[in-house]
């Protein structure tokens, strides 16, 4: 293969990178979450959406949004956090058409008990590895990457 190939391209090398750096971080900290909390990281997510609303309740809508699924995916994902224990679907008092999705004192407990994994994972397997400074230059970047 010719090294100056459009497929050769730095740019994607670098978008490459960002994504195996995501994959495998992923994976790692869904590994952990399950393995100590039972949990699916995906779970923990929507937890950790729901548990820091100021009401302490989302909209399915927001859900949604949050986890890119379609309102189907997210209806369903509910229905199965539902059986579990960890949220409770209640009305919205204005609109008979908005339903929101709470934790229940089950979900808040294990919201606690994840992040306390989800923590020391982030620290272990992403922070530890990043030298003096680099911590808070990854932040501004991802952060200028987002906005």
């Amino acid at each position: 293969m010719d090294e100056t190939s459009i497929i050769g391209d730095p740019r994607i090398t670098l978008f490459g990178r960002l994504v195996e750096a995501y994959a495998s971080l992923r994976q790692q900290l869904d590994d952990e979450m399950q393995q100590e909390v039972g949990l699916p990281l995906l779970w923990y997510g929507v937890l950790l959406h729901i548990g820091r609303s100021p009401e302490g309740v989302r909209p399915m809508s927001e859900l949604t949004e949050a986890t890119a699924f379609t309102s189907g995916g997210v209806t369903r994902l509910v229905d199965r956090m539902e059986a579990a224990g960890y949220v409770e679907r209640r009305p919205c008092p204005t609109d008979r058409r908005v339903q929101y999705v709470g934790l229940t004192e089950t979900g808040r407990e294990i919201l606690e008990r994840g992040s306390e994994v989800h923590i020391r994972g982030i620290q272990e397997h992403m922070l530890d590895r990043l030298g003096p400074g680099e911590v808070e230059e990854l932040d501004r970047l991802l952060y200028k990457l987002a906005h």
